[in-house]
């Protein structure tokens, strides 16, 4: 059998694996591998795989298509869509630097988070000062087609992964795109085009209000959250007669778990208890505030919206439950998984569901469909329905 240059490759892959994987037995055939895991009642055969290879090789009208590292990484790419988890996916190399991109709060598109709603490509927040918040694109709006010619992308949203949708809607400052958009109580899907810039997102900003009330902005939680809180906290502990702040979580998609745990101990005295989480063996695991929170005396208020996800919804239960402060807003987003980003080799990524999380009185957003607010109003009005509750 006729044996391509990526085949061997690959064949050199599987018998490192072999060699490298105690506890895992493996039995290899002509044209199979058949994996037998430490759970003896899981067995993958592989001889399908090898069959669908071939022919492709063999018979494939456009060879210039048969590119073979594309098509392992299409591969791995299903078997991470198979587990109908739109969080846990495969990121090859350019995917991989665009997600650490976003963390580290600089790229080139138009400023949406994404996310799923009941399993459709969705807005989890626009960014603030961004194309897409200019625009008019809403928390909540269904992305259902992309379009840009320049890229000859005209595509529908179903079945796309999360860096799928992130790579297409990307692209050089000053090109567009087109989003076909369906905003729930609108009947007709509207396209919004779009210009691409520079987006410097900002993770931390504080202004005040009537004086002496810190709004206190908390964008999201990435590698340059900790400067810019730590400038932040330091400003307003160092004005006198602070008469309370009100922590703006509206459109924060989250981020990193540690850093919900981190400014939530901003607010709690030690020992209280952020969130538990539950990892695939059903145990349950807790959080709690560490000592030297600087912000545990000043009156709360916190605000969510349909935008807050993830992280930013652990942060917000975390001060509810613990009867720290009021949620005023909107109901919030409902992500209640937690991933973890791995680096592969040849720069590629991975992200895993490895845990749900809960807040401290056992609410899983999930089920929820989000969090609710104590106070429910138009995000237009909630900033001064905070200042409102601070006064009283």
């Amino acid at each position: 059998m006729k044996l391509s240059l990526a085949k061997i490759r690959l064949w050199v892959i599987i018998v490192a694996l072999m060699l490298l994987s105690g506890g895992i037995g493996w039995r290899i055939g002509k044209n199979s591998l058949v994996r037998f895991p430490q759970d003896k009642t899981v067995r993958a055969d592989l001889t399908l795989f090898w069959q669908v290879w071939d022919k492709l090789e063999e018979n494939y009208l456009l060879k210039s298509k048969l590119q073979p590292q594309e098509m392992v990484w299409g591969a791995i790419k299903g078997m991470t869509q198979a587990l109908d988890d739109p969080y846990t996916v495969f990121l090859p190399p350019a995917d991989n630097q665009d997600s650490k991109d976003d963390l580290n709060g600089s790229f080139s598109g138009v400023g949406i988070e994404l996310g799923y709603k009941e399993k459709t490509l969705a807005v989890i927040a626009p960014l603030s000062g961004t194309p897409a918040e200019t625009a008019g694109i809403k928390a909540g709006d269904y992305i259902l087609h992309i379009k840009d010619e320049s890229k000859q992308v005209d595509q529908e949203t179903t079945d796309l992964s999360l860096p799928q949708a992130v790579r297409l809607i990307r692209g050089p400052q000053g090109t567009t795109v087109e989003l076909t958009i369906l905003r729930e109580g609108i009947k007709e899907p509207q396209v919004i085009k779009l210009t691409r810039e520079t987006i410097v997102i900002k993770s931390v900003e504080v202004r005040w209000l009537d004086g002496n009330i810190a709004l206190l902005k908390l964008s999201q939680f990435g590698g340059r959250t900790a400067g810019e809180w730590d400038e932040a906290v330091k400003e307003i502990t160092a004005r006198a007669a602070v008469k309370g702040i009100i922590l703006d979580l509206r459109n924060n998609p989250g981020g990193y778990l540690e850093g919900a745990i981190k400014y939530a101990s901003e607010f709690l005295p030690a020992g209280k208890l952020i969130v538990k989480q539950a990892g695939k063996d059903g145990k349950i695991q807790t959080y709690t505030a560490s000592a030297g929170g600087r912000l545990t005396t000043q009156n709360l208020v916190v605000l969510i919206n349909a935008g807050s996800a993830s992280s930013s919804e652990i942060l917000a239960g975390a001060l509810r439950d613990n009867q720290r402060a009021k949620l005023v807003g909107q109901k919030s987003f409902g992500k209640g998984t937690i991933q973890e980003a791995l680096d592969l080799s040849e720069n590629a990524g991975l992200h895993i569901t490895t845990a749900s999380w809960l807040t401290p009185n056992g609410t899983w957003v999930n089920d929820t469909h989000g969090l609710p607010p104590d106070v429910e109003i138009a995000d237009d009005k909630a900033v001064a329905k905070g200042v409102e509750l601070l006064k009283i």
